[in-house]
């Protein structure tokens, strides 16, 4: 991140403190930014050399909240929340449910004036912008875990998954847990970053309006990811972004080229409703849909389902799934052994733990294409990357990097899958890279596909034992994975 950059964040950060001291949760606060800097940049647009016609209706804008103050101030911006969600597009999504959460007049006088005012924000390049945006989420992530953690993937992770995916400027990508909007976002910057040069007027406006599409279910999250694709120059009416709607619940119609996602883990599903204040309300409940293979309460189950209905023929998927997926039996095994047999499973990454906020998450990334309907299995041969075993990471002391899945992009072979050479053989069992036949796979319990083969050093040498905190989250980790393994039996066991 640029130094202008980081001094920004840091200036937005400084007042994060101060609003934590009124009161405010990090997100809370990160929310009320997306507000003012909206109304900042719909004013800037506004001016030269962009002249373009207001989007904010007057007396709802920019100018009408900097000559005011104190209680006549906090009067008039809780006014502009309530009317803004009646507006269209992007706009009413931003504004949806908005609730005016700094309570001391004073404060948001010095949010406005000190720092969004002094700034030209169209006319840094959307990068910076969108810099400054992830700043903010990344350090919301890390002080309130149980919030933005919660829907916050890595972002080297997302990199390195983009990298091997290589969207086109053509492509439609989608995300149906798009949470803050890493992958989409990720996909944009790849696209633009190899292809910008080439682009024709047409590809240009296909990226603004029609490259990224997404659902989330929480209307607070799916504002920050709407800001956060406004920041980077996306600009659609509709809003490419479903707020408050449960993506599981239907089939959408729409087929998209290439998914990236990473669904919200925790085991059992349940009918999620929004309620007039913008909170969650939940009902149990398993999804009976005509597109799915099965009937479920395993919410990852249905959103692996979920997504091969949105996929369209030789679409790519790349989807973040927790390790019951790969063998938790009865729906789980009817799961996997209609993913093999109808689309193409090419690649599993097996993550290591300390990625995510949520601890204790046994994580993997499964890669696989869309086929025509053929009676012969479309899945050949399933490669593994093992990132996991004798890995250690942590969210502070050693985080994950991008260098750390060099090696992965490098034997996933992105756009010559053909060439794919194994580093594990008899005379290298070290090897993270090995690849399994689907003879192989079909003959295993369940068609378990949790796949391990390398030594775990920690087993064998106390000496190398991992970092008392490293060592806490796996054995969190490894509890998780039993509870899921219990509950899974218990669900059996319910329907039958």
């Amino acid at each position: 991140m640029a130094n202008d950059t980081q001094q920004i964040v840091n200036k937005a950060w400084g007042f994060a403190h101060v609003l934590r001291d009124d009161g405010l949760s990090y997100m809370a606060y990160t929310e009320q930014i997306t507000f003012l800097l909206f109304l900042k940049m719909a004013h800037e647009q506004t001016q030269a050399p962009w002249n373009r016609d207001p989007i904010v209706p007057e007396g709802l804008d920019w100018p009408s909240l900097l000559k005011l103050d104190g209680e006549e101030l906090e009067t008039h911006y809780r006014h502009i929340l309530a009317e803004l969600p009646k507006e269209t597009g992007m706009l009413g999504e931003i504004f949806k449910k908005a609730r005016q959460e700094i309570q001391n007049p004073a404060t948001l006088k010095r949010l406005i004036v000190d720092l969004i005012e002094p700034e030209s924000w169209m006319s840094m390049q959307a990068d910076v912008k969108g810099d400054i945006y992830e700043g903010l989420l990344a350090k919301s992530a890390q002080e309130s875990p149980k919030g933005a953690g919660q829907y916050f993937t890595p972002r080297e992770l997302i990199k390195a998954i983009v990298d091997v995916m290589q969207p086109g400027p053509d492509e439609t990508v989608a995300d149906p847990a798009v949470g803050t909007g890493g992958f989409l976002l990720t996909a944009l910057d790849y696209v633009i970053r190899e292809h910008g040069s080439e682009l024709d007027p047409d590809q240009k406006k296909h990226l603004k309006e029609d490259f990224v599409h997404g659902w989330e279910l929480v209307p607070a999250t799916a504002r920050l990811c709407i800001m956060n694709l406004y920041l980077h120059g996306i600009d659609a009416d509709p809003c490419p972004v479903q707020s408050g709607v449960d993506s599981l619940a239907s089939d959408p119609g729409d087929r998209f080229s290439m998914i990236l996602t990473n669904p919200p883990f925790g085991r059992k599903s349940s009918v999620q409703i929004v309620n007039e204040e913008g909170d969650l309300e939940s009902e149990a409940h398993s999804y009976e849909r005509q597109d799915f293979w099965t009937s479920t309460k395993n919410k990852q189950l249905n959103f692996l389902q979920h997504v091969k209905t949105l996929l369209k023929m030789h679409g790519k998927c790349a989807i973040v799934v927790p390790d019951n997926v790969l063998f938790e039996g009865g729906s789980g095994e009817t799961v996997r052994k209609n993913l093999l047999q109808q689309f193409d499973v090419h690649t599993l990454l097996r993550l290591p733990t300390g990625l995510f906020y949520a601890q204790g998450v046994k994580a993997n990334v499964l890669f696989f294409d869309a086929k025509p309907a053929q009676e012969k299995a479309w899945t050949d041969k399933l490669w593994i990357y093992d990132l996991r075993t004798n890995k250690h990471f942590t969210l502070k002391q050693s985080p994950l990097r991008r260098s750390d899945l060099d090696d992965f992009v490098e034997c996933f072979k992105p756009g010559a899958r053909h060439d794919r050479q194994e580093t594990w053989s008899e005379e290298n069992e070290e090897g993270r890279w090995r690849a399994f036949d689907y003879e192989e796979l079909t003959k295993r319990d369940k068609l378990n596909l949790d796949i391990f083969w390398l030594r775990d050093e920690s087993l064998e040498d106390t000496e190398n034992l991992p970092e008392p905190e490293v060592l806490a989250a796996e054995i969190v980790a490894d509890l998780q994975a039993a509870l899921d393994a219990f509950e899974a039996i218990q669900a059996e066991l319910e329907t039958t």
